[in-house]
C-alpha cells in the first residue's frame, strides 16, 4: 500500500515512466533471455554466431548511451523516450520475421540503440520532474524495474510452450503500447537552447574527474547486481540440484523489494548523507556474498526436500542481502548523478556514466565467470569472494571520495 500512495503522490509523468519501466522490463525480459537458445536450437547456427548476434545487442546498447544521453539534452528526454520505444518495437518484431544472419543482427542493432536511446533519457526525465524527491522517485523506479524483471521470464516461458516468434511479437506489442501511451500522455518539456557543442558537451563531462572516480566507483554495484542472474541461481541449482531454485530466489528477493524499498529509502534519506548510505549499500552487497560459501561446493542431489531446502537457506539469505544493499545505495546513486554538473547535461551525465560503469561491469563480470570456471578445480569459494572482494573496494572507493570532498552534497534533514 506505501508504495502505491507513494506512486499517486507524484505527477502523471513519472507515473507514466514508472509504469512504462515496468513494461520495458517485462518485454525485455520475456524474450532476450531465450534468444541464445532460439538461435542455437531452432536454428541451428553456431555458438560464434549466436555470440555474434548478442554481442551486437550489447555492444549497440552499452557503447550508445552517450547518443542517447545527449539526444536527451538536446532534442527533449520526451522524444528520445518514444522513439527509443519505438525502435524496440521493430527490433524486436525483426526477431519474430527473421530467420537470416543480416536480419537478427539488424534486430540486434534497433534493439540496443533503442536501449541506448530511452535508458539514459528516462532516468534525465524522471530527475528532472521529481525535484528534491529523487531519492523517492529512483526507488520506485527499482521497484517496478524489478517487479519487471521477475514477470518477464515467467510470460516468456509460457509463451515459448508456443514458440519463440509468439514470445517476440508479445515483446513487440508491449513495446508498440508503451510507445503509444508515451505519446499521448508524457508531457512535453521545454527544451533550453545548447551552448557549444555535443563533443564540447562531452568533454565537459569526461573532465569532471570527481565523476568519472564515482562511475568507476560503481563498477561492484553492477557486477554484483548481475550475479542475481548468473552466480546466485547456479548456486541455488547446485545447493539444491533442483533447477526451480532459481525461481525462488526471484520471488523472494522481488517480494522484499515491494516490501521494503519504500521504507528504506524514505528512513534513511532523512539520516546522515548520501554517500554513506551509497558505502553501506555497497559494502552489505559485497557481504551478502559471504552466505552462500557455506554451501558452495555441496551437492543437493541426495537427502530429499528437506535437505534442499536447508541448503538452499544460505544463498536465499544472500539474495536477500544482496537485494537491500541495492535498495539501499541504488536510489541515492541515481540521485547523485545528476548533481556533479549542470542540470542542462543531466541526460550526458546519465549516459557516460553507463558507459563507464558498463564496460567496467563487463571486465568485473569477466573476472567473476573466469573465478566460476576455476572454482570447479577444488575452489567453489572463489566466485563468491571475487563479489565479496567488488563490494568491499567499491564501498571504499565511495568512502574515500566522500573524505576527499569529492561527490555533490546537499543538505539533508537529521532527525533525532
Amino acid at each position: 500500500m506505501k508504495t502505491w500512495s507513494e506512486m499517486r503522490a507524484f505527477p502523471l509523468a513519472i507515473r507514466l515512466l514508472l509504469v512504462n519501466q515496468l513494461g520495458v522490463n517485462i518485454g525485455f525480459y520475456l524474450l532476450i533471455p531465450y534468444l541464445a537458445t532460439h538461435l542455437g536450437e531452432d536454428l541451428g547456427m553456431s555458438a560464434a554466431v549466436v555470440g555474434i548476434v548478442l554481442g551486437v545487442r550489447n555492444l549497440s546498447q552499452q557503447g550508445l548511451f552517450i547518443l542517447g544521453g545527449s539526444a536527451a539534452d538536446r532534442l527533449g528526454a520526451r522524444g528520445v523516450i518514444i522513439a527509443g520505444c519505438a525502435l524496440r518495437t521493430v527490433g524486436f518484431a525483426l526477431f519474430a520475421l527473421g530467420d537470416g544472419l543480416p536480419v537478427l543482427l539488424a534486430a540486434s542493432i534497433l534493439s540496443g540503440l533503442a536501449g541506448a536511446l530511452f535508458n539514459p533519457a528516462v532516468r534525465a526525465y524522471l530527475a528532472a520532474e521529481a525535484g528534491d524527491r529523487k531519492a523517492e522517485a529512483f526507488a520506485l523506479f527499482n521497484i517496478f524495474a524489478t517487479t519487471g524483471a521477475l514477470v518477464g521470464p515467467l510470460i516468456g516461458s509460457a509463451l515459448l510452450l508456443v514458440d519463440f516468434r509468439a514470445s517476440a511479437l508479445t515483446a513487440a506489442a508491449i513495446f508498440a503500447l508503451l510507445t503509444a501511451a508515451q505519446a499521448a500522455v508524457l508531457p512535453a518539456r521545454e527544451v533550453p537552447a545548447s551552448k557549444g557543442s555535443v563533443l564540447g558537451d562531452w568533454r565537459e563531462v569526461l573532465a569532471n574527474r570527481a565523476f568519472l572516480a564515482f562511475s568507476l566507483a560503481m563498477v561492484g554495484m553492477f557486477t554484483m547486481e548481475n550475479q542475481l542472474y548468473l552466480l546466485l541461481p547456479d548456486g541455488a541449482r547446485r545447493a539444491t540440484g533442483w533447477d526451480g531454485a532459481a525461481g525462488i530466489v526471484f520471488l523472494a528477493g522481488t517480494l522484499a523489494n515491494l516490501t521494503l524499498q519504500m521504507r528504506i529509502t524514505r528512513s534513511l534519506k532523512e539520516r546522515g548523507t548520501r554517500a554513506r548510505w551509497v558505502a553501506i549499500g555497497l559494502a552489505l552487497m559485497g557481504a551478502a556474498f559471504v552466505p552462500p560459501m557455506a554451501v558452495a561446493g555441496a551437492s543437493g542431489t541426495g537427502g530429499g526436500a528437506g535437505r534442499a531446502a536447508l541448503a538452499l537457506v544460505p544463498v536465499l539469505a544472500g539474495a536477500l542481502l544482496l537485494y537491500v544493499g541495492v535498495m539501499i545505495a541504488q536510489p541515492f546513486v541515481m540521485e547523485l548523478i545528476p548533481e556533479f554538473g549542470r542540470a542542462e547535461l543531466t541526460g550526458t551525465y546519465f549516459g557516460i556514466f553507463y558507459v563507464v560503469s558498463g564496460i567496467a561491469a563487463a571486465v568485473g563480470n569477466t573476472v567473476v565467470g573466469w573465478a566460476m570456471d576455476a572454482g570447479t578445480h577444488g575452489a567453489p569459494w572463489l566466485p563468491w569472494a571475487c563479489c565479496l572482494a567488488f563490494g568491499l573496494a567499491s564501498a571504499a572507493g565511495v568512502g574515500w571520495l566522500h573524505r576527499l570532498r569529492a561527490l555533490p552534497v546537499r543538505a539533508v534533514a537529521v532527525t533525532a
